[in-house]
Protein backbone atom coordinates (compact mmCIF):
# COMPACT_ATOMS: atom_id res chain seq x y z
CA UNK A 1 0.00 0.00 0.00
CA UNK A 2 1.50 3.41 -1.23
CA UNK A 3 2.43 6.01 2.11
CA UNK A 4 -0.64 8.46 1.21
CA UNK A 5 -2.86 5.60 1.02
CA UNK A 6 -1.93 4.73 4.45
CA UNK A 7 -1.86 7.81 5.68
CA UNK A 8 -5.42 8.31 4.17
CA UNK A 9 -6.84 5.39 5.84
CA UNK A 10 -4.81 5.89 9.13
CA UNK A 11 -6.76 9.38 9.47
CA UNK A 12 -9.86 7.70 8.24
CA UNK A 13 -9.92 4.84 10.78
CA UNK A 14 -8.84 7.65 13.85
CA UNK A 15 -12.16 9.78 12.96
CA UNK A 16 -14.24 6.64 13.06
CA UNK A 17 -12.75 5.43 15.99
CA UNK A 18 -13.64 8.94 18.04
CA UNK A 19 -17.05 8.37 16.63
CA UNK A 20 -17.85 5.16 18.03
CA UNK A 21 -16.20 5.85 21.72
CA UNK A 22 -12.74 4.01 20.74
CA UNK A 23 -10.06 6.61 20.58
CA UNK A 24 -6.89 5.90 21.70
CA UNK A 25 -6.30 5.97 25.89
CA UNK A 26 -3.21 8.05 25.92
CA UNK A 27 0.23 5.55 27.11
CA UNK A 28 1.52 6.51 30.44
CA UNK A 29 3.11 4.48 33.02
CA UNK A 30 1.15 4.55 35.84
CA UNK A 31 1.22 2.26 39.05
CA UNK A 32 -1.16 -0.34 38.45
CA UNK A 33 -1.01 -0.13 34.62
CA UNK A 34 0.56 -1.69 31.97
CA UNK A 35 3.68 -1.15 30.75
CA UNK A 36 3.53 1.49 27.97
CA UNK A 37 4.65 -0.74 24.92
CA UNK A 38 1.58 -2.60 25.61
CA UNK A 39 -1.56 -0.05 25.83
CA UNK A 40 0.34 1.82 22.78
CA UNK A 41 0.15 -1.26 20.89
CA UNK A 42 -3.30 -1.65 21.53
CA UNK A 43 -3.73 1.87 20.75
CA UNK A 44 -2.01 1.19 17.26
CA UNK A 45 -4.37 -1.65 16.49
CA UNK A 46 -7.31 -0.09 17.16
CA UNK A 47 -6.44 2.83 14.58
CA UNK A 48 -5.55 -0.20 11.61
CA UNK A 49 -8.24 0.20 9.46
CA UNK A 50 -8.77 -3.92 9.50
CA UNK A 51 -9.79 -3.31 12.64
CA UNK A 52 -11.95 -0.60 12.20
CA UNK A 53 -13.72 -2.84 9.74
CA UNK A 54 -13.96 -5.67 12.12
CA UNK A 55 -15.59 -3.30 14.87
CA UNK A 56 -18.21 -2.11 11.80
CA UNK A 57 -19.03 -5.77 11.05
CA UNK A 58 -20.24 -6.28 14.82
CA UNK A 59 -22.39 -3.33 14.19
CA UNK A 60 -23.89 -4.32 11.29
CA UNK A 61 -24.63 -7.46 12.36
CA UNK A 62 -26.54 -6.65 15.48
CA UNK A 63 -29.87 -8.10 14.40
CA UNK A 64 -28.42 -11.56 12.83
CA UNK A 65 -26.14 -11.47 16.65
CA UNK A 66 -29.18 -11.27 18.48
CA UNK A 67 -31.16 -13.93 16.60
CA UNK A 68 -28.78 -16.16 16.65
CA UNK A 69 -27.76 -16.22 20.39
CA UNK A 70 -31.43 -16.77 20.91
CA UNK A 71 -31.52 -19.91 18.91
CA UNK A 72 -28.12 -21.71 20.75
CA UNK A 73 -30.07 -20.22 23.68
CA UNK A 74 -32.87 -22.53 23.27
CA UNK A 75 -31.00 -25.69 22.51
CA UNK A 76 -30.48 -26.95 26.06
CA UNK A 77 -27.62 -28.63 26.71
CA UNK A 78 -27.03 -29.89 30.55
CA UNK A 79 -23.36 -30.96 31.07
CA UNK A 80 -22.88 -34.20 29.66
CA UNK A 81 -25.56 -33.90 27.21
CA UNK A 82 -23.99 -30.96 24.80
CA UNK A 83 -23.93 -32.94 21.78
CA UNK A 84 -27.31 -31.15 19.95
CA UNK A 85 -26.20 -27.50 20.95
CA UNK A 86 -22.76 -29.06 19.67
CA UNK A 87 -24.07 -29.67 16.51
CA UNK A 88 -25.72 -26.47 15.65
CA UNK A 89 -22.62 -24.82 16.68
CA UNK A 90 -20.65 -27.29 14.17
CA UNK A 91 -23.17 -26.16 11.86
CA UNK A 92 -22.33 -22.66 11.77
CA UNK A 93 -18.59 -22.97 11.79
CA UNK A 94 -18.50 -24.92 8.42
CA UNK A 95 -19.92 -22.03 7.21
CA UNK A 96 -16.94 -19.63 8.10
CA UNK A 97 -13.73 -20.86 6.07
CA UNK A 98 -12.06 -22.09 8.81
CA UNK A 99 -8.84 -24.40 8.33
CA UNK A 100 -10.40 -26.79 10.39
CA UNK A 101 -13.05 -27.80 12.30
CA UNK A 102 -13.50 -31.27 14.59
CA UNK A 103 -14.59 -32.94 17.41
CA UNK A 104 -11.80 -34.05 20.20
CA UNK A 105 -11.78 -37.43 22.12
CA UNK A 106 -13.50 -35.79 24.76
CA UNK A 107 -16.33 -33.86 22.72
CA UNK A 108 -14.97 -30.60 22.65
CA UNK A 109 -15.85 -28.85 19.21
CA UNK A 110 -12.15 -27.17 17.85
CA UNK A 111 -11.92 -24.52 15.39
CA UNK A 112 -8.51 -23.56 14.00
CA UNK A 113 -7.73 -20.20 12.19
CA UNK A 114 -5.24 -20.63 11.02
CA UNK A 115 -1.71 -17.41 11.37
CA UNK A 116 0.96 -17.02 8.63
CA UNK A 117 3.39 -18.40 11.14
CA UNK A 118 1.40 -20.69 12.93
CA UNK A 119 2.85 -19.13 16.46
CA UNK A 120 2.05 -17.82 19.12
CA UNK A 121 -1.08 -20.74 19.44
CA UNK A 122 -3.77 -18.50 21.13
CA UNK A 123 -6.78 -20.45 22.39
CA UNK A 124 -10.18 -18.94 22.96
CA UNK A 125 -12.53 -21.36 25.24
CA UNK A 126 -16.17 -20.77 25.90
CA UNK A 127 -18.30 -24.02 27.62
CA UNK A 128 -21.32 -24.91 25.89
CA UNK A 129 -22.90 -27.00 28.87
CA UNK A 130 -25.36 -25.28 31.38
CA UNK A 131 -26.30 -26.57 34.68
CA UNK A 132 -30.34 -26.80 34.00
CA UNK A 133 -32.18 -30.29 34.02
CA UNK A 134 -32.71 -32.58 30.57
CA UNK A 135 -35.83 -32.17 28.83
CA UNK A 136 -36.17 -28.09 30.12
CA UNK A 137 -37.43 -26.51 27.45
CA UNK A 138 -36.30 -22.86 26.97
CA UNK A 139 -37.90 -20.10 25.71
CA UNK A 140 -35.95 -16.66 25.35
CA UNK A 141 -37.40 -13.41 25.76
CA UNK A 142 -36.64 -10.03 24.87
CA UNK A 143 -38.07 -6.85 27.25
CA UNK A 144 -36.07 -3.50 28.23
CA UNK A 145 -32.68 -4.31 26.25
CA UNK A 146 -32.11 -7.78 28.01
CA UNK A 147 -32.57 -10.89 26.83
CA UNK A 148 -34.18 -13.80 29.65
CA UNK A 149 -33.43 -17.11 29.74
CA UNK A 150 -31.96 -20.08 31.24
CA UNK A 151 -28.23 -20.80 30.18
CA UNK A 152 -28.74 -17.36 28.09
CA UNK A 153 -25.41 -15.78 30.10
CA UNK A 154 -23.65 -18.86 31.36
CA UNK A 155 -21.99 -19.42 28.83
CA UNK A 156 -23.91 -18.86 25.74
CA UNK A 157 -23.16 -15.36 25.48
CA UNK A 158 -19.44 -16.41 25.28
CA UNK A 159 -19.93 -18.94 22.38
CA UNK A 160 -21.97 -16.67 20.45
CA UNK A 161 -19.39 -13.68 21.01
CA UNK A 162 -17.01 -16.43 19.67
CA UNK A 163 -18.66 -16.53 16.78
CA UNK A 164 -19.12 -13.51 15.90
CA UNK A 165 -15.73 -12.68 16.46
CA UNK A 166 -14.65 -15.21 13.89
CA UNK A 167 -16.96 -13.62 11.14
CA UNK A 168 -16.10 -9.95 12.24
CA UNK A 169 -12.12 -11.40 11.55
CA UNK A 170 -13.30 -12.97 8.32
CA UNK A 171 -15.13 -9.73 7.20
CA UNK A 172 -12.29 -7.52 7.73
CA UNK A 173 -9.81 -10.02 6.22
CA UNK A 174 -7.35 -10.03 8.91
CA UNK A 175 -4.45 -12.16 9.09
CA UNK A 176 -2.47 -12.75 11.98
CA UNK A 177 0.67 -14.24 12.23
CA UNK A 178 -0.14 -17.01 15.27
CA UNK A 179 -2.81 -19.50 15.11
CA UNK A 180 -6.47 -18.80 17.07
CA UNK A 181 -7.96 -21.38 17.71
CA UNK A 182 -11.38 -21.89 18.91
CA UNK A 183 -12.60 -24.41 21.54
CA UNK A 184 -16.05 -25.10 22.75
CA UNK A 185 -16.02 -27.14 25.60
CA UNK A 186 -17.91 -29.87 27.51
CA UNK A 187 -18.84 -30.17 31.02
CA UNK A 188 -17.53 -27.23 32.69
CA UNK A 189 -20.23 -27.38 35.21
CA UNK A 190 -19.37 -30.27 36.86
CA UNK A 191 -15.65 -31.55 36.03
CA UNK A 192 -14.23 -29.12 33.76
CA UNK A 193 -13.25 -32.64 31.90
CA UNK A 194 -13.11 -30.42 28.55
CA UNK A 195 -11.25 -27.79 29.32
CA UNK A 196 -8.61 -30.28 31.53
CA UNK A 197 -8.40 -33.04 28.48
CA UNK A 198 -7.76 -30.52 25.96
CA UNK A 199 -5.19 -28.93 27.92
CA UNK A 200 -3.44 -32.03 28.62
CA UNK A 201 -3.25 -33.03 24.95
CA UNK A 202 -2.23 -30.23 23.68
CA UNK A 203 -0.28 -28.25 26.12
CA UNK A 204 3.15 -27.69 23.95
CA UNK A 205 0.71 -26.21 21.55
CA UNK A 206 -0.38 -23.65 23.71
CA UNK A 207 1.16 -20.37 24.42
CA UNK A 208 -1.60 -18.46 25.99
CA UNK A 209 -5.49 -19.58 27.07
CA UNK A 210 -8.56 -17.07 27.37
CA UNK A 211 -11.60 -18.86 28.76
CA UNK A 212 -14.46 -17.20 28.23
CA UNK A 213 -17.37 -17.26 30.81
CA UNK A 214 -18.12 -14.75 33.75
CA UNK A 215 -16.35 -11.29 33.53
CA UNK A 216 -16.95 -8.09 31.17
CA UNK A 217 -15.38 -5.09 32.45
CA UNK A 218 -12.13 -6.97 33.73
CA UNK A 219 -10.48 -10.67 34.39
CA UNK A 220 -9.20 -13.22 35.99
CA UNK A 221 -5.62 -14.29 35.58
CA UNK A 222 -5.38 -17.11 38.50
CA UNK A 223 -7.99 -20.17 40.04
CA UNK A 224 -9.17 -19.60 43.61
CA UNK A 225 -8.87 -23.52 45.01
CA UNK A 226 -12.44 -25.04 45.89
CA UNK A 227 -12.98 -27.90 48.12
CA UNK A 228 -16.04 -28.96 48.75
CA UNK A 229 -16.81 -31.71 51.93
CA UNK A 230 -19.74 -33.95 53.71
CA UNK A 231 -19.38 -34.74 57.13
CA UNK A 232 -20.62 -36.99 58.85
CA UNK A 233 -21.38 -37.81 62.26
CA UNK A 234 -22.41 -41.12 63.28
CA UNK A 235 -24.17 -42.31 66.30
CA UNK A 236 -26.65 -44.98 67.47
CA UNK A 237 -30.03 -42.30 66.67
CA UNK A 238 -33.57 -43.47 68.70
CA UNK A 239 -36.72 -42.90 69.03
CA UNK A 240 -37.22 -39.05 71.03
CA UNK A 241 -38.38 -40.89 74.23
CA UNK A 242 -35.70 -43.05 74.24
CA UNK A 243 -33.46 -42.21 77.14
CA UNK A 244 -30.94 -39.49 76.80
CA UNK A 245 -28.15 -39.46 76.14
CA UNK A 246 -27.91 -41.06 73.67
CA UNK A 247 -28.20 -37.84 71.59
CA UNK A 248 -29.18 -37.33 68.35
CA UNK A 249 -26.19 -37.14 66.17
CA UNK A 250 -27.42 -33.52 65.72
CA UNK A 251 -25.98 -32.43 68.52
CA UNK A 252 -22.46 -32.66 68.37
CA UNK A 253 -22.97 -31.53 64.58
CA UNK A 254 -24.69 -28.28 65.99
CA UNK A 255 -21.71 -27.51 68.10
CA UNK A 256 -18.68 -28.13 65.17
CA UNK A 257 -20.75 -25.98 62.90
CA UNK A 258 -20.81 -23.35 65.30
CA UNK A 259 -17.17 -23.21 66.56
CA UNK A 260 -16.34 -24.28 62.81
CA UNK A 261 -18.17 -20.55 62.06
CA UNK A 262 -15.73 -18.87 64.77
CA UNK A 263 -12.57 -19.63 62.74
CA UNK A 264 -10.54 -17.17 61.57
CA UNK A 265 -10.47 -16.86 57.75
CA UNK A 266 -8.21 -14.96 55.83
CA UNK A 267 -9.27 -11.90 53.87
CA UNK A 268 -5.35 -11.81 52.06
CA UNK A 269 -5.00 -13.98 50.48
CA UNK A 270 -8.83 -14.55 49.36
CA UNK A 271 -10.74 -16.79 51.13
CA UNK A 272 -13.78 -18.35 51.98
CA UNK A 273 -15.83 -20.69 54.41
CA UNK A 274 -19.42 -22.28 54.25
CA UNK A 275 -21.79 -24.33 55.95
CA UNK A 276 -24.38 -24.66 52.83
CA UNK A 277 -25.97 -27.92 53.52
CA UNK A 278 -27.44 -30.18 56.25
CA UNK A 279 -28.63 -33.37 56.75
CA UNK A 280 -30.05 -35.64 59.54
CA UNK A 281 -33.44 -38.24 60.30
CA UNK A 282 -35.55 -38.18 57.43
CA UNK A 283 -38.69 -38.01 60.43
CA UNK A 284 -39.71 -35.95 63.25
CA UNK A 285 -39.59 -38.36 65.96
CA UNK A 286 -36.19 -39.92 65.78
CA UNK A 287 -32.68 -39.25 66.78
CA UNK A 288 -30.61 -38.77 63.81
CA UNK A 289 -28.41 -41.98 63.72
CA UNK A 290 -26.35 -39.75 60.70
CA UNK A 291 -26.10 -36.08 60.61
CA UNK A 292 -24.22 -34.13 57.73
CA UNK A 293 -23.61 -30.75 56.69
CA UNK A 294 -21.79 -29.65 53.71
CA UNK A 295 -18.38 -27.22 54.06
CA UNK A 296 -17.07 -25.12 51.10
CA UNK A 297 -13.54 -23.86 51.41
CA UNK A 298 -12.19 -21.61 49.22
CA UNK A 299 -8.90 -19.75 48.94
CA UNK A 300 -6.42 -18.64 46.47
CA UNK A 301 -3.79 -20.14 48.50
CA UNK A 302 -3.31 -23.97 48.94
CA UNK A 303 -1.96 -23.59 52.88
CA UNK A 304 -4.61 -22.15 53.71
CA UNK A 305 -7.32 -24.54 52.16
CA UNK A 306 -4.83 -27.05 54.37
CA UNK A 307 -4.48 -25.23 57.75
CA UNK A 308 -8.63 -24.74 57.35
CA UNK A 309 -9.32 -28.08 56.46
CA UNK A 310 -7.22 -29.48 59.85
CA UNK A 311 -8.78 -26.90 61.75
CA UNK A 312 -12.68 -28.50 60.80
CA UNK A 313 -11.03 -32.25 61.37
CA UNK A 314 -10.01 -31.31 64.75
CA UNK A 315 -13.31 -29.86 65.85
CA UNK A 316 -15.99 -32.15 64.66
CA UNK A 317 -13.79 -35.50 65.76
CA UNK A 318 -13.62 -33.63 69.07
CA UNK A 319 -17.80 -32.89 69.41
CA UNK A 320 -18.40 -36.12 67.82
CA UNK A 321 -15.77 -37.94 71.24
CA UNK A 322 -17.73 -35.68 73.25
CA UNK A 323 -20.68 -37.43 72.82
CA UNK A 324 -19.24 -41.01 71.94
CA UNK A 325 -19.86 -41.11 68.29
CA UNK A 326 -17.78 -41.00 65.30
CA UNK A 327 -16.93 -38.97 62.12
CA UNK A 328 -17.12 -39.22 58.63
CA UNK A 329 -15.15 -37.03 55.96
CA UNK A 330 -16.48 -37.42 52.08
CA UNK A 331 -14.44 -35.37 49.60
CA UNK A 332 -16.91 -34.41 47.46
CA UNK A 333 -14.29 -32.43 45.17
CA UNK A 334 -11.09 -31.18 45.00
CA UNK A 335 -9.87 -28.16 43.07
CA UNK A 336 -6.48 -26.66 44.55
CA UNK A 337 -5.88 -23.19 43.57
CA UNK A 338 -4.31 -22.36 40.19
CA UNK A 339 -1.40 -19.72 40.91
CA UNK A 340 1.33 -19.13 38.71
CA UNK A 341 4.33 -17.00 40.18
CA UNK A 342 4.44 -13.82 38.88
CA UNK A 343 1.78 -14.35 36.23
CA UNK A 344 0.62 -10.94 37.32
CA UNK A 345 3.30 -9.53 35.29
CA UNK A 346 3.11 -11.72 31.93
CA UNK A 347 2.74 -10.44 28.53
CA UNK A 348 -0.97 -12.24 28.70
CA UNK A 349 -1.88 -10.46 31.19
CA UNK A 350 -0.41 -7.06 30.57
CA UNK A 351 -1.72 -7.37 27.06
CA UNK A 352 -5.36 -7.88 28.36
CA UNK A 353 -5.01 -5.37 30.47
CA UNK A 354 -3.99 -2.44 28.09
CA UNK A 355 -6.90 -3.87 25.74
CA UNK A 356 -9.37 -3.54 27.76
CA UNK A 357 -8.23 0.38 28.64
CA UNK A 358 -7.56 1.07 25.22
CA UNK A 359 -11.18 -0.23 24.46
CA UNK A 360 -12.62 1.82 27.40
CA UNK A 361 -13.09 0.06 30.88
CA UNK A 362 -11.65 2.29 33.42
CA UNK A 363 -9.80 0.51 36.50
CA UNK A 364 -10.69 -2.88 34.62
CA UNK A 365 -11.42 -5.27 37.89
CA UNK A 366 -8.20 -7.82 37.75
CA UNK A 367 -8.24 -10.46 40.50
CA UNK A 368 -6.59 -13.90 40.65
CA UNK A 369 -9.91 -15.63 42.01
CA UNK A 370 -11.77 -17.46 38.87
CA UNK A 371 -13.03 -20.37 39.02
CA UNK A 372 -13.81 -21.56 35.50
CA UNK A 373 -12.15 -23.37 32.89
CA UNK A 374 -9.09 -21.43 32.90
CA UNK A 375 -7.54 -22.95 35.96
CA UNK A 376 -6.90 -26.08 33.75
CA UNK A 377 -4.60 -24.37 32.29
CA UNK A 378 -3.23 -22.43 34.88
CA UNK A 379 -2.76 -25.72 36.92
CA UNK A 380 -1.00 -27.07 33.45
CA UNK A 381 1.04 -24.53 33.46
CA UNK A 382 -0.36 -22.59 30.45
CA UNK A 383 -0.87 -18.59 30.92
CA UNK A 384 -4.46 -17.98 31.24
CA UNK A 385 -6.91 -15.47 31.82
CA UNK A 386 -10.96 -15.29 31.78
CA UNK A 387 -13.19 -12.73 30.99
CA UNK A 388 -16.42 -12.35 29.34
CA UNK A 389 -18.08 -10.41 26.57
CA UNK A 390 -21.16 -9.15 28.50
CA UNK A 391 -22.81 -8.10 31.53
CA UNK A 392 -25.84 -11.14 33.06
CA UNK A 393 -27.12 -11.48 36.13
CA UNK A 394 -28.68 -14.32 37.94
CA UNK A 395 -26.57 -16.96 36.53
CA UNK A 396 -28.15 -20.80 36.98
CA UNK A 397 -31.26 -19.70 37.77
CA UNK A 398 -34.43 -19.80 35.91
CA UNK A 399 -34.69 -16.09 35.35
CA UNK A 400 -30.95 -15.78 34.39
CA UNK A 401 -30.71 -12.94 32.11
CA UNK A 402 -28.41 -10.76 30.54
CA UNK A 403 -27.91 -6.81 28.79
CA UNK A 404 -27.55 -7.03 25.00
CA UNK A 405 -26.05 -3.69 24.01
CA UNK A 406 -23.09 -4.94 26.18
CA UNK A 407 -22.41 -7.73 24.66
CA UNK A 408 -21.49 -5.93 21.04
CA UNK A 409 -18.47 -4.09 22.77
CA UNK A 410 -17.70 -7.28 24.36
CA UNK A 411 -16.68 -8.54 20.72
CA UNK A 412 -15.54 -6.34 19.58
CA UNK A 413 -12.88 -6.36 22.68
CA UNK A 414 -12.33 -9.99 22.03
CA UNK A 415 -11.11 -9.00 18.37
CA UNK A 416 -8.65 -6.25 19.57
CA UNK A 417 -7.33 -8.95 22.75
CA UNK A 418 -7.19 -11.87 19.55
CA UNK A 419 -5.08 -9.81 17.38
CA UNK A 420 -3.03 -8.69 20.10
CA UNK A 421 -2.31 -11.88 21.43
CA UNK A 422 -1.86 -13.57 17.84
CA UNK A 423 0.04 -10.54 16.48
CA UNK A 424 -1.63 -8.95 13.45
CA UNK A 425 0.06 -9.08 10.04
CA UNK A 426 1.19 -6.10 8.28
Amino acid sequence: MKLAARAALAVAAHLALVATGFAPVAAQQQSGSPPARQLAEANRLLQRPEVVAAFADVDRSRAAILKEWTQLTEINAPSGHEHERALAIERILRGLHLDDVHFDRTGNLVAVRCGTQGRPRVVFDSHMDTVFQPGLQIKATVKGGRIYAPGVGDDTRNVEAMLSMIRALNAAKIKTRGDLVFVFTVEEETTMKGARNYVADNKDQIDQYVALDGGYEGFTYGGIGINWYRIHFIGPGGHTRSRTPPYSATLPLARAAARIYQLEVPRNPSSNLNIGMLGGSEVVNAKASDAWFSLDLRSTSNEVIADLESKVKAIVNEEAKREGMTVKIDVISASPSAQIPGHRDSLLVQMAEAVHLAMGFQNPPITMTGSNNSSAALLAGVSSISTGAGPCEDSHAVTENCEIEPLYKGIKKLVLLGVALAQMSD
